[in-house]
């Protein structure tokens, strides 16, 4: 691994855990050149299917540009960079999860709102704004009403586990 300050090769691990529920490897390591430490994180490469664009034409799908997006809807917002990794991760999960050769960006779309929904509601109504490209404040003001009517992320564990969750008994 190169050194991010120096650019030399010569670097040793000094400490390894997982992180993001397994899914990759957190190392810290240092330059025996200049003496610096830094952070790499190692995941299993997978191939991620082609993004469909609204006008039909297909690109390759940039991670970089999810993260950029979804930064760019919390820039100033009281999220840290872990819950920033978690929610891109659960969206790789998602896309990788579908199982298809290409996938709509409106999907990808969609899956990035459920996760800023939760995270944050004003980082979600940033993204929803250019997402949706809403044209005056009435289409605003109809989002706010829509998420202060949909029910909290608590709420909807709590149905979620009297629904099938934890402790059910099942007489068959």
């Amino acid at each position: 691994m190169r050194c991010p300050f120096c650019s030399a090769q010569d670097t040793k691990v000094i400490d390894s855990r997982l992180s993001n529920d397994g899914d990759q490897v957190r190392r810290r390591r240092e330059c025996l050149t200049c003496g610096e430490r830094f952070t790499t994180y190692e995941s299993a490469e997978l191939l991620m299917p082609r993004v469909v664009k609204r006008d039909g034409s297909r690109v390759p799908f940039n991670e970089e540009k999810l993260r950029g997006g979804i930064l760019r809807a919390l820039e100033k917002r009281p999220v840290d960079t872990e819950q920033v990794e978690a929610m891109i991760n659960r969206i790789l999960h998602r896309i990788r999860a579908a199982g298809e050769r290409e996938v709509a960006s409106g999907a990808i779309g969609e899956w990035v709102m459920d996760e800023l929904r939760e995270a944050d509601q004003v980082a979600y109504v940033r993204f929803a704004s250019v997402y949706r490209s809403f044209e005056d404040v009435n289409a605003f003001r109809e989002e706010i009403e829509r998420l202060e009517r949909a029910p909290s992320a608590e709420a909807r564990r709590q149905q979620l586990d009297l629904l099938g969750g934890k402790g059910q008994d099942n007489d068959e």
